[in-house]
């Protein structure tokens, strides 16, 4: 077993497990009794770090997640997000103190607790000023409600700013193999404010899997169909990239996945990867990756294999980007 990660000041396993695809945004979700089922193997496997959202299922993935673990609630550090969350069936950002606290208060009842570890303000609203949103953050903090505060997508700017109103336990943005954005300055950032890091889509949104070949089979409401990677014109690029990282993973006896994710763990002892899948497989691979022992030479290919300046296309699309503050490389 490899050492445990601090997070929020409490001890957890390196790799926890982002909850939002049992619910949305990759096809088709599993039924309930079988995502029930796979909340219930992560636990198993000892999985104590749980991650989910107001925005996932606008609601439903929040209402799984507090069915499924209420029972283990004082074993586990559970985490959701405020501040982007579903109007009239539309994703829509939302910043306000107002729609704050209503959010946190709904989250509560649907999780089935009395308190949430870590909060996050999954996007920052560009029309409310991070310190607004960061007053009513530490208003719940007062109320006893959320235990920390977290923030989703931001720059080092924003975090600092927001860090000086009350202090920011954690900051979550994508990071992985081929998106390397936080290396800018948010990463060396939250070392400095002793936040924690926490990397959503590790595995690259399923890229480092190796299973999706043609982007072309994701079903219609794929969140991966618009966004440039994975677009006809750049994937195959990409694929060739990650033919050569199989070839390494071969060589030190682990999945591609596995192999990005230990590649994260390496960087820094306060990131913690939170990969979401449904496939039990998986489940099982994600959290072992923590344990495997691959030499820092073989971490070092991985990451000069696939990168931010091979990688082709951009993360999001430019409505999408528009959207989020984190610092972005010079095209």
């Amino acid at each position: 077993m490899s050492p445990n990660r601090i997070l929020c000041q409490t001890e957890v396993r390196p790799v926890g497990l982002g909850c939002m695809n049992l619910s949305h945004a990759y096809g088709t979700p599993p039924d309930e009794a079988a995502a029930l089922a796979f909340l219930q193997r992560a636990v198993d496997l000892g999985y104590n770090h749980f991650d989910t959202a107001t925005l996932y299922g606008f609601g439903a993935n929040e209402t799984l997640v507090g069915k499924a673990l209420k029972p283990y609630r004082s074993q586990i550090l559970l985490a959701s997000k405020c501040g982007m969350g579903g109007v009239n069936g539309k994703r829509v950002i939302d910043g306000r103190p107002e729609t704050i606290q209503r959010q946190a208060e709904e989250s509560l009842r649907r999780l089935q607790t009395d308190v949430i570890d870590l909060y996050y303000l999954h996007r920052w609203d560009k029309n409310i000023p991070i310190e607004e949103s960061m007053g009513a953050l530490s208003r719940l903090v007062e109320q006893g409600k959320i235990r920390t505060i977290g923030l989703s997508e931001v720059s080092a700017a924003t975090l600092e700013k927001a860090h000086a109103v009350h202090p920011v336990a954690a900051v979550q943005t994508e990071y992985s193999l081929w998106t390397r954005n936080p290396e800018i300055a948010v990463l060396q950032k939250t070392r400095e404010l002793g936040a924690a890091f926490v990397a959503f889509s590790p595995v690259a949104r399923g890229f480092l899997g190796g299973i999706l070949r043609d982007p072309a089979t994701l079903a219609d409401n794929d969140i991966r169909r618009p966004m440039p990677r994975f677009s006809a014109e750049n994937y195959p690029a990409n694929l060739r990239l990650l033919d050569k990282l199989q070839d390494l993973a071969q060589q030190a006896g682990c999945t591609t996945a596995q192999l990005g994710i230990a590649w994260l763990l390496a960087q820094s002892e306060h990131i913690l990867p939170i990969p979401g899948t449904t496939n039990p497989a998986h489940l099982a691979d994600n959290f072992a990756a923590a344990d495997l022992n691959i030499s820092a030479d073989i971490l070092q290919q991985a990451g000069q294999i696939i990168h931010q300046g091979n990688t082709v296309g951009a993360r999001y699309p430019a409505a999408t980007q528009a959207e989020i503050d984190t610092e972005e490389f010079e095209a």
